[in-house]
């Protein structure tokens, strides 16, 4: 459990964020929000809550909020569309998510977990998902569907004419020179330190990929300076 002076620095770095007061105007505390939010229907969550306890500042039941509420919202902005206040709850719910992030709270651990296979994918190939991924241990719920798409997926990806598509761990090539440029824009962007306070295995295991591949592109400038 986090001491007050820690909640508090986590609702500070809420409220100065660039974009808060252009996503909280006040509240009417009319409902619209909540009442056409589709995640409202099926969680336990609450558009207008969420407007509430930003509104009143209550630092404890804002960090309440931040262990599993806010992760259940969808971000279809659904909320900002319809709020005759023009509050954006949504807006207000990814900021709370990023200093979720910053401050390495065990709940943003636990929701962004399973999808280090993606962003492992993502560094090493350029591509978020790959027919290699399409498993059914993987995707469970896709139920007994997924064993059709399974299948052969090297003679499959074969039967595709467009050359770019015939690859099974990847889903098009990416060329070093772009992969390189994505890897400074994250590094860049604070991408990588937020990976790195999230799961520091899994940072080790990008940072030791990417240094490799950045090499591989310094051989390859190299190359092409000989040749000219």
């Amino acid at each position: 459990m986090a001491t007050y002076a820690e909640m508090q620095e986590i609702y500070d770095d809420i409220r100065s964020d660039f974009r808060y007061d252009h996503e909280l105007n006040g509240c009417l505390n009319c409902g619209i929000c909540t009442a056409t939010c589709p995640s409202a229907q099926f969680y336990d969550y609450s558009p207008r809550e969420i407007v509430q306890l930003l509104w009143t500042g209550n630092v404890e039941q804002i960090y309440d909020a931040m262990q599993e509420k806010i992760w259940a919202c969808a971000q279809c902005m659904t909320c900002a569309a319809r709020c005759p206040f023009k509050n954006s709850p949504g807006g207000l719910v990814m900021i709370m998510r990023e200093v979720a992030i910053k401050h390495g709270m065990q709940s943003a651990k636990d929701v962004l977990r399973p999808f280090g296979r993606v962003m492992l994918k993502l560094i090493t190939t350029g591509n978020q998902l790959s027919p290699d991924m399409i498993q059914p241990d993987h995707f469970p719920d896709w139920g007994p569907n997924i064993q059709k798409v399974e299948g052969d997926l090297k003679t499959l990806r074969k039967a595709i004419p467009v050359k770019t598509l015939q690859t099974t761990d990847t889903a098009w090539e990416v060329s070093l020179k772009t992969s390189v440029e994505m890897y400074t824009i994250w590094e860049m962007t604070g991408v990588m330190d937020a990976l790195e306070t999230m799961d520091e295995n899994l940072f080790d295991v990008i940072e030791d990929f990417i240094d490799e591949k950045r090499d591989d592109y310094e051989d390859w400038l190299e190359e092409q300076e000989d040749d000219d």
